[in-house]
């Protein structure tokens, strides 16, 4: 998939990060909850495993994306089958292998390499009791057409075009350097990267001749060189998808600020893609509006909070936002006023799997991580006892 071999410990600690959690929290995520007990009466709802739930996980993130649904179904008492990526297939191998060795039950966790076609029978079929799935926009509706009238219910995360407001009393700097890593690590091939950042504009000039510096930097190269902290993006279409919305963007009126002989690799015939950082932009451009997974953001200046509201708003997609600001009053006030699943102060692009990840609009539907978790991989059971 291209990310940098130096940059892949990073995964693996997130995904024991995540898993610990889930296992730490999960008898007081799963426990009872008790309505009324006294003489009389003990009532109470339990929180029963679904069934067979059928996972499908994403290339970018192969073990981060796929602990998020894995280790919480599991320990509700459910069984898996996983559907991993077909650019990732060995990743669905390995977790298997991990599980065999805790010596779990023959059938509760299984995995399957399928083409689409197969991925929408085993979707339809009445012995899948509820879907996960980690992927595009797309690939949702065709989980939901997949499902049909079954009432059975999926989760879905979708989509991002994930944006930032960086505000005049900020830590220029501290921002600069985190935002340039929210948009370019993975070579912005994450749900959660910065694609979209809008700068108060008494700091503009300021904030994108720092961004500018800061992105050439880079090193676009082998990602199995220890050096390099740029590597290529997924596949050849993915490449040339970036490429075209960045040349339209830039025959509307935008301007590529990055100097491209920094970053030779890179050419139409590999998947080798330049940063790009765009200014004069708007949200007429499909560049400010599609997501493009790739190393690549626009930047606009604003006046102040209520514009960047409004434009950090006005995208089909709600996943993650940030601010950049010294001022955490603000700080609450303002992430009030984003349509979002989870917002960040002075941090971007990373999972807490303590807080619920779910986002709105074309995002999708549902919650993985957090005690929230469980409970969209369990049902819940009422017992109304009286004693006479």
């Amino acid at each position: 998939m291209g990310r940098p071999i130096s940059q892949c410990g990073g995964e693996m600690r997130g995904f024991e990060e995540r898993a610990r959690y889930m296992i730490e929290k999960s008898d007081q995520a799963l426990e009872n909850i008790t309505s009324k007990k006294d003489n009389e009466f003990d009532n109470f709802i339990s929180k029963d495993p679904l069934g067979t739930i059928f996972i499908i996980a994403p290339w970018n993130y192969p073990y981060n994306t796929s602990v998020n649904s894995i280790v919480p179904s599991l320990l509700a008492g459910n069984c898996v089958i996983l559907k991993h990526s077909s650019q990732t297939p060995l990743c669905a191998e390995q977790l298997d292998k991990a599980l065999k060795d805790t010596n779990i039950p023959n059938g509760v966790f299984q995995y399957l390499h399928l083409d689409h076609e197969s991925t929408s029978k085993i979707i339809s079929d009445n012995r899948i009791d509820h879907v996960l799935f980690t992927g595009s926009v797309t690939g949702g509706r065709q989980v939901k057409k997949a499902i049909g009238e079954r009432f059975i219910n999926a989760g879905l995360e979708l989509g991002g075009k994930d944006p930032a407001y960086v505000r005049k009393d900020c830590n220029l700097n501290h921002a600069i350097e985190n935002l340039a890593d929210g948009v370019f690590f993975n070579s912005g091939q994450s749900c959660c990267g910065i694609e979209r950042i809008y700068v108060d504009k008494e700091i503009y000039d300021n904030f994108v001749e720092g961004i500018k510096v800061f992105s050439e930097k880079y090193t676009l190269d082998d990602p199995l060189k220890k050096e390099t902290n740029l590597g290529p993006v997924v596949r050849l279409s993915a490449a040339k998808f970036i490429r075209e919305q960045i040349k339209e963007a830039v025959s509307n009126g935008a301007k590529d600020i990055i100097n491209k002989e920094n970053f030779k690799i890179a050419e139409d015939s590999n998947c080798y893609v330049s940063p790009s950082v765009l200014i004069n932009v708007d949200h007429s451009m499909n560049f400010m509006m599609d997501e493009t997974f790739g190393p690549s953001v626009g930047i606009m200046k604003v006046s102040g909070e209520e514009e960047a509201a409004k434009l950090m708003n006005d995208s089909p997609y709600g996943l993650t936002a940030c601010v950049w600001t010294s001022d955490k009053d603000f700080a609450l006030s303002f992430g009030q006023k984003i349509n979002t699943g989870t917002f960040f102060m002075n941090r971007c692009d990373y999972l807490d799997p303590g807080l619920a990840w779910t986002g709105v609009k074309d995002t999708g539907v549902g919650v993985t991580l957090s005690v929230l978790g469980f409970d969209h991989v369990t049902r819940a059971k009422s017992y109304h006892y009286r004693t006479v």
